[in-house]
């Protein structure tokens, strides 16, 4: 097995992403989202929404883990964007992290983490209030939950976390 190693994706990537981003939904959300969602959830419908995205320029251009010449999974990140009317209290933002579950535990999700925010920046994130692990991942590289909550079009409660320069300090 060769190293793990971070790029930016490109549009071939599609394929690889989507199966990463739907596997992680799956093993997350199977018991939080009921039968019908994965009727329409599916790795087609997700490789097609990832074409349209690589195909254009657009910010928070994804960057893709690769081991093996094999994607194994995916980041973003940007400005952050005001989530159901609540304001972002950090420039900048996590906007996806997922890993091939397979993957998991491996260093990929760090490895990912630092290629999309500088480890001291100033960062916040949104992540499902029923992961725990990956909530135990974020708090492990220094973010907290500052007390944020929305519930998001699919009925999954969500809480913001926050990352400062100096992780003992305190949340906003």
């Amino acid at each position: 097995m060769t190293e793990p190693r971070v790029r930016p994706a490109i549009l071939d990537d599609a394929e690889a992403i989507a199966a990463a981003h739907h596997s992680a939904w799956v093993q997350t959300y199977s018991g939080l989202l009921p039968a019908e969602h994965w009727e329409r959830d599916t790795v087609a419908r997700r490789r097609e929404r990832w074409r349209d995205r690589l195909s254009r320029e657009a910010p928070g251009h994804p960057l893709v883990a690769v081991v093996d010449e094999r994607v194994v999974g995916f980041a973003q990140s940007g400005s952050t964007r005001s989530k159901g009317g609540i304001p972002a209290v950090r420039p900048d933002e996590l906007w996806s992290l997922y890993v091939l579950p397979e993957q998991h535990g491996t260093g990929i999700g760090v490895l990912l983490l630092n290629a999309v925010l500088l480890p001291d920046s100033l960062a916040e994130l949104w992540v499902a209030e029923a992961n725990p692990r990956a909530r135990r991942f974020y708090e492990k590289h220094g973010f907290v939950p500052d007390g944020a909550r929305f519930t998001d079009d699919l009925e999954i409660a969500e809480i913001r976390m926050v990352r400062a320069r100096d992780e003992a300090a305190s949340p906003p």
